[in-house]
């Protein structure tokens, strides 16, 4: 692979973009690209095959959407680009992102198609000759085992958080999909991390592909002050009343390990007077898009989620972020966190973590750091040597 080192337009007005994403752009509220966006959007247009690692919040949507939206063909009602995503909700999020890009391309046709979302109503939005498909590879793969969907036409394949969708199983699936596509067609690949799955992706299907790296610079990553609350596990919930009667934060998502924890934490807060909701598998797609849609339109303060939703929704104000139970895997911790602290704006996490936990996070940290650093409980902040907080603004 070989690496970006040529300059990089600093407006989207050096872009070469039409005056319709333009205007999609500045009605989104953007006022200057994000560093993915300054390094991708341009190579996309040319037709360069990317394998981009960024950090999550950092506009990676933008990034793909806008070229794909710039070289589609609206006099051709095949289906031009694909998008494939992980989750159900991760899916939604991105095709609700790319209409608000297409919203001045008259004649621009978008579907979205995903498991648990019946297949009559999506044979309908195909029937209307979508140019641009996103999509989980299960539901994907149906469809075009039905006779529903040919990508003979695709120009340009997207895999969004690529580690994650490879991580979860769906090797097979994303393999059999490519190859359904022409040999020359573009294919680029967008991950929070690499892994070999990812590599061995890029190796067998992309041509020549630029690496584009973006490290978490002060401007870019989400500035989120993080904090550890020691506790027991018997106190968790009065630890966690206490920081809601404080009343500080607007917007909140709460995130436990287990379905059963979800349900009985949403009951007891609801029980001492407190708006929310909770997402979890078990709830129906079309429970689960009610629930993420009105916490998205601030119907409701506080969302109690499985990991779930720890990549699927993407809400620009939410306040903080709290850590009920600490995840099972070492990425999800960010993954959760980086819920909050978008759009350039702050956010704050709280973990609380008991004495049984402590192991847990003693791995969360050694994932987060190159080497250990002393570090010590004060005044229920992890600081390090120098009494600086730990966690402020990694």
């Amino acid at each position: 692979m070989s690496e970006v080192i040529n300059q990089q337009p600093e407006r989207f007005e050096d872009m070469d973009l039409s005056r319709e994403v333009l205007r999609a752009v500045k009605d989104m509220g953007f006022t200057e690209p994000s560093t993915i966006q300054r390094l991708t959007i341009p190579m996309m247009m040319q037709g360069q095959d990317i394998n981009a690692i960024a950090p999550t919040g950092t506009g990676k949507t933008c990034a793909f959407g806008i070229p794909m939206l710039e070289y589609i063909q609206l006099n051709d009602s095949r289906i031009q680009e694909v998008v494939l995503a992980p989750t159900r909700e991760l899916a939604v999020q991105i095709g609700d992102e790319l209409g608000h890009l297409a919203k001045y391309i008259k004649g621009c046709r978008i579907a979205v198609i995903y498991g648990g979302q019946p297949f009559a109503k999506q044979i309908s939005s195909l029937k209307r000759k979508p140019q641009i498909i996103i999509a989980t590879p299960g539901r994907l793969l149906d469809h075009m085992n039905r006779g529903n969907i040919q990508l003979g036409a695709v120009h340009t394949m997207v895999l969004d958080e690529a580690d994650e969708m490879l991580d979860m199983g769906f090797v097979k699936d994303v393999t059999r999909i490519i190859e359904a596509t022409p040999p020359d067609r573009q294919l680029v690949l967008f991950s929070a991390t690499t892994n070999q799955e990812v590599l061995t992706i890029a190796w067998k299907y992309q041509h020549d592909p630029v690496e584009v790296t973006v490290e978490a610079t002060k401007k870019d990553r989400p500035q989120i002050t993080q904090y550890v609350i020691p506790t027991e596990q018997n106190r968790k919930i009065d630890d966690l009343l206490y920081l809601l009667d404080s009343d500080v934060y607007g917007r909140i998502m709460i995130f436990c390990n287990t379905k059963y924890m979800t349900d009985r934490l949403t009951s007891c807060l609801t029980k001492e007077g407190f708006d929310c909701r909770c997402l979890h598998g078990d709830l129906r797609q079309s429970q689960r898009n009610i629930v993420m849609g009105d916490f998205k339109k601030g119907r409701f303060p506080i969302l109690i989620s499985t990991d779930v939703a720890a990549r699927g929704i993407d809400v620009d104000d939410v306040e903080a972020v709290i850590n009920f139970d600490l995840p099972n895997e070492d990425e999800y911790y960010l993954h959760r966190i980086g819920r909050t602290g978008r759009a350039h704006k702050h956010g704050v996490s709280f973990s609380l973590v008991s004495f049984q936990e402590s192991v847990r996070m003693d791995e969360i940290l050694r994932y987060m750091i190159a080497k250990p650093v002393p570090l010590h409980f004060e005044d229920g902040i992890l600081r390090r040597e120098d009494g600086t907080a730990f966690f402020e603004h990694i």
